[in-house]
Formats: structure tokens, sequence, C-alpha cells
């Protein structure tokens, strides 16, 4: 997966999530299966967001970007820093 693939699935994903929390806002709240994908696309969005820049950094270096993969979900989650 290159960059613009990866930025075209965060573009999927960002329109995906603004649809889920329209839809929180206009009712009474989102079902358990929509809050569960609202979630995953969450943990989703993370792990884009840190592949690309992981990509771009070893571009940056003169490393190949294509060595860079998705790190877990729990991985990405309890990043702080």
């Amino acid at each position: 997966m290159d960059n613009d693939q990866i930025l075209g699935n965060i573009t999927a994903l960002v329109a995906e999530e603004r649809s889920l929390r329209e839809r929180s806002g206009r009712q009474l709240g989102l079902d358990a299966d929509e809050q569960a994908r609202l979630n995953a696309v969450e943990v989703q969005l993370d792990q884009c967001w840190d592949l690309l820049r992981r990509r771009r950094a070893k571009s940056e270096f003169g490393d190949d970007p294509d060595t860079a993969g998705v790190r877990p979900a729990d991985e990405v989650e309890d990043y702080r820093g």
C-alpha cells in the first residue's frame, strides 16, 4: 500500500466517522452495532495515520517505506507520545 492509498483509506474512514457522529447527534445515540463500528473506525484511523507517519519518516531518512507495516491496534491506541 502506498501513501496515496493510505490517504484514500483515511478519507473514506473520516467520511464514515462523520456520518456515524451525525447520526448519533440526530438520534438518541448509536445502537450497539453502530457504536462498535465507530470504535473500529477510530482505531483504523489511528493505525492509518501511524502507518503514514512512519512511511514518510522512512522516506525522509532514505529507508524503504514499504518496510513499514500496520501496527497492532493495542500498540497504536496505547501510544502516548
